[in-house]
């Protein structure tokens, strides 16, 4: 079993203005002359944290990070009344990796996503398959409607119907047919009053089924209100318009990306991104190594995954 890599802090960090009035955040750890890797954090709408600089190793790689449009430490923030997520698509993210690829001066980056990051990073090595270096996905979400009807609209239920009650609080009897859709219209209510509870309920169903066995701290950081608002309204902003690709898309071209060595980590009991996904996905790249975690849900810390990820970045910076 691997330990994460120790602490580290950036040795350079900034703002990056992308246009549209969006200046993400990013950061740099690691050997200033080492691998470069970019890690794409989930959500979307997550936001990077210190611990996600640790899965590589300090002295081999050139780690990025960075927030995407509205989240994290990038602004304008997704939690303010006044905030417009009409820039704010894959499309943009793809756009925005490319513009900060070339203000760091780097050629060729290896991508690492987990959850929607995986989305992101497919997206990405499919429109610039020749700056991918390799490929490391966890917790495969691609949203197709599948996907997203089984953990949006029902299909999980069957297995935290507890957790499902809080899920269904802040919406109206009558608009439970479909709940992307419901949760859209109180996410961008103006009004804290409706719109932060509907955050705080979204995160919470989230942030309660994405670990194995309970992690109370996870769910404390999903449900303080402004990270809250600013998750749940950029996650359902992406699933009412579909990720902006074709259904399927992403596993459909997968075999563009033949000549990108590439893992993908699965955790077996996965609630939030289900191992069905990230089995069409290997499908569609027998390439790439699947490592299914047979003890594990989706959390890329969870003891199991953590060391496939781990074993995976050595493996490439050898």
């Amino acid at each position: 079993m691997r330990d994460m890599y120790p602490e580290i802090e950036p040795y350079d960090a900034g703002h990056l203005d992308v246009g549209d009035g969006q200046q993400i955040y990013w950061e740099a750890s690691g050997n200033p002359n080492g691998k470069p890797v970019v890690f794409l954090h989930g959500g979307p709408g997550g936001g990077t944290n210190p611990n996600q600089r640790r899965v590589f190793d300090p002295a081999k790689y050139r780690i990025v990070l960075f927030d995407q449009r509205g989240c994290g430490k990038s602004t304008p923030h997704a939690s303010a009344p006044e905030a417009n997520l009409d820039t704010n698509t894959s499309w943009h993210l793809v756009s925005d990796m490319e513009k900060l690829r070339e203000h760091l001066g780097i050629e060729q980056w290896q991508v690492f996503g987990g959850s929607w990051g995986s989305s992101l990073a497919l997206a990405y090595a499919q429109t610039h398959t020749d700056r991918v270096s390799e490929l490391v996905l966890r917790g495969i979400f691609t949203l197709r409607q599948v996907e997203l009807d089984w953990f949006y609209e029902g299909g999980a239920s069957a297995v935290f119907p507890d957790l499902w009650e809080g899920f269904l609080a802040p919406v109206p009897e009558q608009e439970r047919g479909h709940l992307v859709r419901a949760y859209s219209k109180l996410l961008n209510n103006p009004d804290p009053a409706v719109h932060e509870p509907a955050a705080v309920a979204w995160s919470r169903w989230e942030s309660s089924t994405i670990t194995l066995l309970p992690n109370p701290d996870n769910v404390a950081r999903f449900t303080e209100p402004a990270y809250a608002v600013a998750f749940a309204r950029i996650e359902n902003h992406y699933f009412m318009n579909g990720g902006w690709w074709e259904e399927g898309q992403l596993i459909r071209d997968a075999s563009k990306l033949a000549d990108i060595p590439t893992v993908i980590v699965q955790g077996r009991y996965d609630m939030c991104t289900p191992p069905m996904t990230a089995w069409a996905l290997a499908e569609a790249m027998p390439h790439a190594e699947l490592k299914m975690i047979p003890d594990a849900g989706h959390a890329f810390d969870e003891p199991g995954i953590l060391d496939a990820l781990i074993e995976a970045t050595d493996s490439f910076a050898a």
